[in-house]
């Protein structure tokens, strides 16, 4: 069904909140007057939600991953952990369990801060962390990640 996958690609690789895509989408498939009318079938359904759920942990990843610093479309450790948020209170709402996908992000976190360190100290650049150490505390907290596996010095590179 074409138009099914069509507004599967438009939640996957929607914008900064896949379930107003995930919404738009179901709503236009089975409510919109311009849609195509259809009932989903529970299968349908959950394949938008899984779409939704990538899209969320792509941009999750996304501004912890070293090499996308230098892009225009990186926005740091602070909008990591808003999407963070989003993603739990959106897998909370769907029912579905992402502690994989919590360690995952914490593997991730602690390797930033590691590179970034190193980087920053090492003088091969300034540092990217736009967040308070509290706040970089509070995340690995949230991730399940003990706040003693940060870098001692990770503090100096943060926010005030």
């Amino acid at each position: 069904m074409d138009v099914l996958e069509d507004e599967w690609y438009a939640v996957r690789y929607s914008g900064e909140i896949p379930e107003v895509a995930l919404n738009s989408a179901r709503y236009y498939l089975s409510h919109d007057a311009d849609g195509p009318g259809l009932s989903l079938s529970p299968e349908q359904n959950c394949r938008l939600i899984e779409a939704a759920q990538m899209r969320y942990q792509e941009i999750v990843l996304r501004d912890l991953q070293q090499a996308n610093r230098t892009t225009s479309g990186y926005r740091g450790i602070k909008r990591s952990m808003i999407n963070w948020q989003r993603y739990q209170t959106f897998c909370t709402r769907q029912q579905l369990d992402y502690g994989g996908f919590r360690r995952e992000v914490a593997a991730t976190l602690l390797l930033f801060v590691q590179q970034e360190v190193e980087e920053v100290e090492g003088g091969k650049r300034h540092t990217s962390i736009n967040c308070t150490y509290d706040e970089i505390c509070s995340f690995a907290t949230k991730l399940g990640l003990s706040v003693s596996k940060l870098p001692g010095s990770i503090s100096l590179l943060c926010r005030p």
